[in-house]
């Protein structure tokens, strides 16, 4: 089982994470550099998947070999930015069920609006991993979380590059038994509720757009 905050710390992901913070990174750098970092937090946070054995014939003899247990897991991007993320999870998963959600953050009062919904069947009998670059106010993360659970999940993880305490501290209080994996934990959040230091607007930087 998960903690309830994990920080992988491996050298590849912090490497890969100082060249996404720097400003001079160029867009296609960026997405990526998203994608490879995406695959070596993935390998995290599938830690502990059910299994089960299946028999097969290797080309020496028949053996019980280990195998995944269960309904294919599903995969959530909390949209647009959870794109990223996405992508390189798939890459690595590639028979997961994906889903969307779709939030953008009032600038005014920094609380999520939905927009888009849609998600695979049977999500109670399904690994759900949500992810999103920045866990930043933690709103927008917690209103996907709890949409998630209204649509039936139970066994949920969320997968972010960038986490602020206050992001981890909210999701903690409204979904306390849904863990985070992320590549790091910043300092706090500035007064318009960005990561500090952070690496600006994930989705901006992913796209090319301001």
């Amino acid at each position: 089982m998960l903690d309830h905050l994990t920080v992988v710390k491996h050298p590849l992901v912090q490497h890969k994470l100082t060249i996404m913070r720097d400003r001079d990174t160029p867009t296609a750098v960026f997405r990526q550099l998203l994608r490879e970092i995406s695959q070596l937090l993935a390998y995290e946070i599938t830690r502990g998947l059910d299994m089960t054995t299946k028999r097969i014939e290797t080309p020496m003899q028949p053996m019980d070999a280990p195998t995944l247990a269960g309904k294919k897991l599903a995969l959530i991007s909390i949209l647009r930015a959870g794109n990223g993320l996405l992508d390189g999870v798939l890459e690595l998963i590639p028979s997961a069920r994906v889903g969307f959600v779709g939030l953008y953050r009032d600038e005014e009062t920094l609380e999520p609006v939905e927009y888009y919904f849609k998600v695979p069947e049977a999500l109670e009998d399904r690994l759900v991993i949500a992810v999103d670059p920045m866990l930043a106010t933690g709103n927008s993360s917690a209103a996907a979380i709890t949409k998630l659970k209204e649509a039936g999940a139970t066994n949920i993880r969320f997968l972010c590059l960038l986490a602020s305490p206050e992001g981890v501290a909210k999701m903690k209080e409204v979904h306390p038994d849904v863990p985070i994996v992320t590549a790091a934990l910043d300092d706090c959040l500035n007064e318009k509720g960005y990561i500090v230091p952070g690496l600006g607007d994930a989705g901006d930087r992913m796209f090319g757009t301001k």
